[in-house]
């Protein structure tokens, strides 16, 4: 009985998110011919740089202060590995399926950024409403719950921008031909053959060093590192730990908290926009790709049985070692964030590069409607684990 009531807790938001998605593939079916390809593209636009920097600022403006984020250290680290290990069991996914080039970054992609902010803000306020619940007050496990999936979604967006979209923008953009264009090398001249023996060594490594620099500077795309939600995260934890900035910003009676409200309203649409567009992305999956199947089966095993299992295995050790406290909704939050579906913004990505569009969507369409039962099972699981 009680493992079912976990269930019936753990299922609650999982279903809102399927009724949503539902929504979005209807508006974008041609009887209806809403959300129609521009429409989608210009969505994630407006997504990508009004909607999520100010979720990502307004939530942690609100519910991050020093205190919480010195007790929160090991979640840094936990979101890191979920990258590294990801990272890792999607090279093993590209050895065996020997996926094509034009795949690589994708599987990558998918394999090592979770969805780590849009799926933690839906599912523990509705699990913490539930009577069943196993975190305590309601209103005490929707207040902490927020802080915490609040800085697990500024750190996924920081990792994701820093790290995933440059690896995906190596082999998806259709300019990385011009990106790959090494300009300004200075020409060896001929010298004597007594010095060209000595020097021919130097010389090389010179040029290689070079070369490779300049090859790295051109892909990293280093202005990315700084996109709007990673913006919006710096924002954000500058006004959630710094007294005055946060008694200027937040709260009933602070004297700008016409700013901070505002923020809020433009946050609130990121959630239900990105599921809506996922939703008529989705449709293109039904259509078929190119991709393989084997590709597909193994970005599913990693995201929902190995990933779950090594998620397991560091938060345990991290509590035997005393690196974590025994905050249950803590652990549940740190366990979750192995087990959830590839990141909406890895479609957002292959949207703005104008590549890999097809074969992303076919993979969400199994990954996010598998993520139904997955997501259920783990979490109904990782409910009786820490409680």
């Amino acid at each position: 009985m009680e493992l079912w009531r976990l269930f019936v807790a753990a299922s609650v938001p999982v279903l809102k998110v399927l009724l949503l998605t539902a929504v979005g593939s209807f508006l974008a079916t041609s009887r209806v011919n809403i959300l129609v390809k521009d429409a989608r593209k210009h969505l994630n636009l407006v997504t990508f740089f009004v909607f999520n920097p100010t979720l990502v600022y307004s939530s942690l403006s609100s519910t991050i202060t020093f205190k919480l984020m010195v007790s929160l250290w090991f979640m840094p680290i936990n979101i890191l590995l979920t990258f590294l290990l990801g990272s890792l069991l999607g090279w093993a996914v590209i050895q065996i399926t020997r996926a094509p080039s034009s795949l690589r970054s994708l599987i990558f992609g998918c394999c090592s950024a979770g969805n780590l902010g849009y799926m933690l803000i839906i599912i523990i306020p509705a699990i913490c409403k539930e009577k069943h619940s196993p975190f305590g007050n309601p209103e005490v496990c929707n207040k902490l719950g927020l802080a915490y999936s609040s800085l697990s979604m500024a750190l996924g967006v920081i990792f994701m921008w820093m790290y995933v979209y440059n690896i995906m923008r190596m082999s998806l953009s259709k300019k990385t031909t011009e990106d790959d264009e090494i300009n300004g090398i200075p020409e060896v001249t001929p010298q004597p053959e007594a010095l060209r023996e000595q020097t021919s060594t130097m010389v090389s490594g010179s040029v290689k060093l070079i070369t490779f620099l300049k090859k790295m500077s051109g892909k990293a795309n280093l202005k990315k590192l700084l996109a709007p939600s990673t913006i919006g995260a710096i924002i954000g934890f500058i006004v959630g730990v710094i007294p005055p900035f946060r008694r200027a910003l937040t709260g009933e009676g602070a004297p700008l908290r016409v700013i901070q409200d505002s923020a809020v309203l433009l946050g609130n649409g990121a959630i239900p926009t990105v599921i809506l567009v996922m939703g008529g992305n989705l449709l293109r999956g039904f259509r078929g790709s190119e991709i393989r199947v084997p590709i597909i089966i193994g970005i599913i095993v990693v995201r929902y049985i190995a990933l779950p299992l090594l998620g397991i295995a560091v938060v345990k050790g991290a509590i035997r070692f005393g690196l974590v406290h025994k905050d249950p909704l803590y652990n549940f939050i740190l366990l979750l964030q192995f087990a959830v579906p590839p990141a909406l913004n890895i479609s957002t990505m292959a949207q703005l590069f104008g590549a890999g569009e097809s074969e992303c969507s076919v993979i969400f369409l199994w990954a996010y409607g598998l993520a139904s039962v997955s997501l259920t099972l783990w979490s109904t699981f990782f409910m009786w684990l820490v409680s």
